[in-house]
């Protein structure tokens, strides 16, 4: 009989970090210095009076990889605060991707009704080519490449957050409104 291996599945990882130099080469070196992979990475300042910024990433690993990662982000003297939002509960992800579409007239008006279809839009155009805007889970925008079969696309990896009143940023109240 054979063993079974652990079950590898994707994780979105939120980290609070200070917003300064060298803080994402240090979480993408922990990364890369163990052999783990990043599907995604997105990084924005999102307290300018504190300087803090928030680092989305998804990556793939077993249960074990994946405490093994944030227990080593939680290490690191930059960072406040470390959430799994895919077992910490129900959460919103996003993505964002520019699409470019090249043909005559008739790939164009296809691409036109596909993009209408799945509220795609319409962001710039020329006589022989489109761009779209897409935004949706990743599942969503990887069905509306598939369906166009653009020449380019630019994708600005996902964005997530946590439902209710679980908040990732230390310091501030966990639960807003609460007098």
């Amino acid at each position: 009989m054979m063993k079974q291996q652990p079950e590898e599945r994707p994780h979105t990882i939120c980290v609070l970090v200070d917003n300064e130099p060298g803080v994402l080469a240090r979480v993408i070196g922990l990364f890369s210095g163990r052999g783990y992979n990043i599907d995604s990475l997105t990084v924005a300042e999102v307290d300018p009076v504190r300087h803090l910024s928030r680092i989305n990433i998804v990556t793939s690993g077993t249960e074990f990889v994946i405490e093994q990662i944030k227990a080593l982000l939680a290490k690191l003297v930059p960072v406040h605060e470390v959430q799994d939002l895919t077992v910490e509960g129900p959460h919103i992800a996003r993505e964002l991707a520019l699409v470019k579409v090249l043909g005559d007239r008739e790939r164009l008006v296809q691409a036109l009704r596909i993009a209408d279809f799945m509220h795609a839009r319409l962001v710039d155009s020329t006589p022989g080519g489109l761009i779209f805007e897409v935004t949706g889970s990743s599942e969503e925008i990887d069905a509306f490449i598939d369906l166009v079969a653009p020449v380019e696309v630019s994708r600005a990896g996902v964005v997530a957050i946590g439902r209710g009143e679980v908040i990732l940023d230390s310091g501030r109240e966990e639960k807003q409104g609460s007098a």
